[in-house]
């Protein structure tokens, strides 16, 4: 199976952006070369299930069924019922992310499809870069001449925030490197300004999941265990079992994506724990400027060079 994916930071508010591309009959306002687009039936265009039929520059029609519709969490999906291309079981979704560090917006574009004996990777390349970045990039290019408005009354979640800390930043670096530095379970006291003495318990390796690191965070003493390492989605999770700070059932989790539009690197750190109301007045933003923010903002100075203003 193939996977076609192009990324971007797009310098708008993520509900701006959503505000653009959620029409599903919305292509000709910033998609490159399509002429025009109806949606079958009569149905509106936010109808789960409805059917998009559009021309591209050939003159090709194709028709493209709504798959998953989500507010909350800024995507759609989306197939092929009349293909662009000769693929088959083709299946994309486009997903946006705050970046919280400066307000603008992460944006993904995959699709998974099958190509036919002879065409392996063909249109892998073409999805990947003559439709998703090349769109991408025509929409940058309209954000930054029209600089549109964050929409009256909008919402950036949709209810409570998906976690206690939901925090993200560009890091000016391939997602590879940033990886092979974060990956290292052991190693943040290298590169992070407040933490020193960081070691595994009982010699385990860093990567070994259910490992405890061991370290001192200023003045104070902490144990951590490795819940789940993954090189798939550049992730690890990790929780607290030992540590003066008032709070309980601590969990963390950084992830990394690739930015292909320029080989950089979107960082996202999630964490949650039970606290008392009082205490997390001082706990959430101190975990997200001091931690997380810090360990992000720090990595890529040590590493690549950059201190980028902060937010």
């Amino acid at each position: 199976m193939a996977r076609a994916y192009a990324s971007i930071i797009l310098k708008a508010p993520v509900e701006t952006v959503w505000s653009l591309v959620r029409d599903f009959n919305g292509l000709p306002n910033w998609a490159a070369g399509i002429r025009s687009s109806r949606i079958e039936k009569g149905l509106d265009a936010d109808v789960v299930g409805c059917v998009r039929a559009f021309q591209i520059a050939n003159g090709t029609l194709v028709r493209e069924r709504l798959l998953m519709l989500d507010d909350a969490r800024h995507c759609f999906s989306y197939n092929f019922e009349t293909p662009a291309f000769p693929v088959k079981n083709y299946l994309a979704t486009l997903r946006l992310y705050p970046v919280t560090h400066t307000d603008q917006t992460f944006a993904e574009w995959e699709a998974t499809f099958d190509e036919a004996p002879g065409d392996e990777g063909k249109y892998q390349k073409i999805v990947s870069n003559d439709v998703f970045a090349t769109n991408f990039r025509n929409l940058a290019r309209i954000i930054a001449r029209t600089k549109p408005k964050r929409p009256p009354g909008a919402v950036r979640w949709k209810g409570y925030q998906p976690n206690k800390v939901w925090t993200s930043r560009v890091i000016g670096g391939p997602v590879e490197e940033v990886w092979a530095i974060m990956r290292d379970f052991a190693g943040m006291g290298a590169w992070h300004e407040e933490i020193s003495r960081m070691h595994m318990l009982k010699r385990h390796r860093s990567d070994k999941v259910g490992g405890i690191r061991d370290f001192r965070f200023g003045d104070g003493h902490l144990n951590e265990e490795l819940l789940h390492l993954c090189d798939i989605t550049r992730s690890f999770s990790y929780r607290i079992t030992a540590c003066e700070i008032p709070w309980m059932n601590y969990v963390s989790c950084p992830r990394l994506w690739p930015v292909t539009a320029d080989n950089t690197t979107f960082g996202l750190w999630t964490g949650d724990w039970v606290a008392s109301p009082q205490d997390d007045v001082v706990l959430i933003p101190r975990t997200e400027e001091n931690v997380y923010q810090r360990a992000f903002a720090t990595l890529e100075r040590k590493f690549f060079g950059k201190k980028r203003p902060r937010a």
